[in-house]
């Protein structure tokens, strides 16, 4: 069967997952911003909350608002298919356990532009290699337009991430402390990296549950074809929260935060709301993500692109708002300027290549 065959018939509308997937960036840029609320607790004591909201609670719930076969299809599906979503959310969680460092040494708009665009290009391109689709693409003009939507999305990455880097050359030491407090490029570059690979493997799990999907769909009462993704979802969430919930709970003990949870003079409630609060933001991105790909037919890969060019895009929007480019270059405005363009840009023939797939 043709890769680029017209998955979904009329449910196909390349536009609006293009726009869910954008949604679901948009989540993933401002998930870290209930954490400034919290008060008087250290970060792992806030961040096991975040799991266990995030990649527990909203997601099972869900599941079983929506999808509601969930339990016999996860009791059915392959054990070897279950192992490896559950393992990669495992090496997701990894490199997420590091994610919120990245933004402490590098700020939201430079942080989230490296680890997002190295997750982004690793997450799109690797999973059609596994599955060896990725020659097919360059044989029909909708897979010519889905790699130049990533071409573009990577190059308004690297923009970005150049303005980044020659914001950081301009600035002085106390101006970039005052926008990002514990700034490090060095150490922040580092994590980066890290934490942007070892992130791609969420997707490669996401993408690796065909038959999780097939049985979701074809075991009464069947889920709807725009929910089929949950099931999957949930195995994958599911390794990454036992690795998050393991140093979450090893640095308590460690640090003898664990009284952390009942502290006296503490907000416990405001704080349980707003660590739950970005879990349950975080989690929308990946909800998003897996909802909008049916829309996009066989072209749906190029939704884990789309995504985080949208992340990309509203954390520099946001970092901009915080102060982080104040008093920059006119030229490290233009770099960023250019950058925010072509990211926009790629989300439209990314529309344009779904289109393409249909009207082929």
């Amino acid at each position: 069967m043709n890769l680029f065959a017209q998955a979904g018939g009329a449910a196909t509308n390349p536009p609006l997952g293009v726009l869910i997937f954008a949604l679901g960036g948009l989540a993933g840029a401002v998930f870290y911003l209930p954490f400034k609320k919290v008060k008087n607790w250290a970060w792992e004591s806030y961040w096991l909350v975040y799991a266990v909201t995030g990649l527990v609670i909203v997601p099972w719930v869900l599941a079983f608002c929506l999808s509601p076969n969930v339990i016999a299809v996860l009791k059915a599906a392959p054990p070897r298919e279950l192992g490896y979503c559950f393992l990669c959310g495992a090496m997701w969680g990894v490199g997420g356990l590091t994610w919120g460092l990245m933004i402490r040494y590098l700020g939201v708009g430079l942080g989230l532009a490296i680890g997002c665009g190295l997750c982004s290009a690793a997450g799109t391109l690797v999973p059609p290699m596994l599955k060896g689709e990725f020659a097919q693409l360059l044989q029909s003009s909708a897979g010519q337009a889905s790699l130049a939507s990533v071409l573009v999305s990577l190059a308004g990455i690297v923009l970005v991430g150049g303005a980044g880097i020659s914001k950081e050359k301009e600035l002085s030491e106390d101006a970039k402390r005052a926008a990002v407090a514990e700034y490090n490029f060095r150490l922040g570059l580092v994590v980066a990296i890290f934490s942007g690979l070892t992130s791609a493997a969420m997707n490669f799990g996401l993408q690796g549950g065909v038959k999780i999907e097939q049985l979701a769909q074809a075991t009464a009462p069947a889920t709807a074809d725009t929910w089929k993704g949950l099931p999957v979802l949930v195995v994958v969430l599911l390794g990454g929260f036992v690795v998050n919930c393991a140093w979450c709970l090893f640095l308590n003990a460690k640090n003898g935060t664990l009284g952390d949870y009942a502290k006296s003079g503490t907000p416990l409630a405001t704080n349980l709301l707003f660590a739950g609060l970005a879990g349950a933001i975080w989690c929308s991105q990946f909800i998003c993500l897996k909802t909008g790909e049916p829309a996009m037919g066989s072209l749906k890969y190029v939704g884990w692109s789309v995504m985080f060019s949208g992340a990309i895009l509203f954390s520099t929007i946001l970092g901009i708002l915080m102060g982080e480019w104040k008093s920059t270059s006119a030229r490290t405005r233009r770099l960023l300027a250019l950058g925010l363009a072509l990211l926009l840009a790629s989300s439209m023939i990314s529309a344009f290549s779904g289109y393409l797939s249909v009207s082929g």
